[in-house]
């Protein structure tokens, strides 16, 4: 089916990314919207509205969302949709919860969601993932000098000084909350960035190339707390189009989890 091309006015003096219409249905606001295109929505808040659905379907407090990956199934047109979420795999210790977002009656992004039961496992836990500066040690890094879209504006970096094309560590918070009047869990507060990994390390001048991914998987070893999001980023391409963008994710507690992106990569045309 063909996306509606009706003009929609993404309202740019909302504090939010979203608001929410009724039960299933929220509108974007300018700071959910895209970096490669105006008339588009950024991944990274799509990712943390879908996270925020599941978190609200069926919540119990002895389950981890552990896994969640998101297929992007095209571009995610800067309108009002709706998000359907449904329990897959119940269990009583394991259970899979999928959340789609349908835009003028097409999904447009399917998110999958592990949710592992928790117990104690302080005696035995060890993280061998590296951990970075804390954000203050790092100079102000301005994303909105590379790329475009009310999502970026938002944003506040702070980047390692030696970061260089294809490899960076990188902290970001967002100016805007999640949802209007609404709370989030740290976990969805921390998912609603991770998208932006593949804007921070760049190998190739993204007015040459383009490299968008095509998803988004992220692993967490814990509940996140809330506040600044590490990227110890690296990005690979390969020979025939293919490129890997790989991040350790952080909170201010150190690492906490894996993210992984697929991309694209395709030379732009001259002019």
């Amino acid at each position: 089916m063909s996306i509606d091309s009706t003009p929609f006015h993404l309202d740019p003096d909302s504090s939010a990314f979203y608001r929410r219409l009724d039960e299933h249905r929220f509108a974007p606001t300018l700071h959910a919207q895209g970096a490669w295109r105006d008339d588009e929505q950024h991944m990274a808040p799509v990712s943390g509205i879908l996270t925020h659905a599941i978190d609200l379907h069926e919540p119990r407090a002895d389950m981890q969302l552990s896994r969640i990956s998101f297929d992007i199934l095209g571009m995610i047109p800067a309108r009002p949709f709706t998000i359907d979420v449904r329990t897959t795999r119940p269990g009583r210790t394991i259970e899979l919860v999928e959340a789609t977002m349908v835009i003028d009656d097409r999904a447009v992004v399917r998110g999958h969601a592990w949710r592992l039961a928790t117990s104690d496992t302080s005696e035995v836990a060890a993280v061998e993932l590296d951990a970075m500066p804390a954000p203050e040690l790092f100079p102000e890094w301005e994303a909105s000098k590379l790329w475009n879209g009310g999502y970026i504006a938002a944003l506040l970096g702070r980047a390692d000084p030696q970061r260089r094309p294809g490899r960076t560590r990188t902290w970001l918070r967002s100016g805007s909350e999640l949802l209007e009047d609404e709370p989030c869990s740290p976990t969805a507060d921390l998912i609603r960035v991770v998208d932006t990994a593949n804007g921070i390390g760049v190998r190739v001048s993204p007015t040459e190339w383009a490299f968008p991914n095509i998803d988004l998987t992220i692993h967490l070893l814990r509940d996140p707390v809330p506040g600044w999001v590490g990227f110890d980023t690296r990005v690979s391409f390969g020979p025939g189009g293919v490129g890997l963008t790989s991040t350790t994710l952080h909170d201010e507690q150190g690492p906490v989890g894996r993210a992984e992106q697929i991309l694209t990569v395709r030379r732009l045309p001259l002019g």
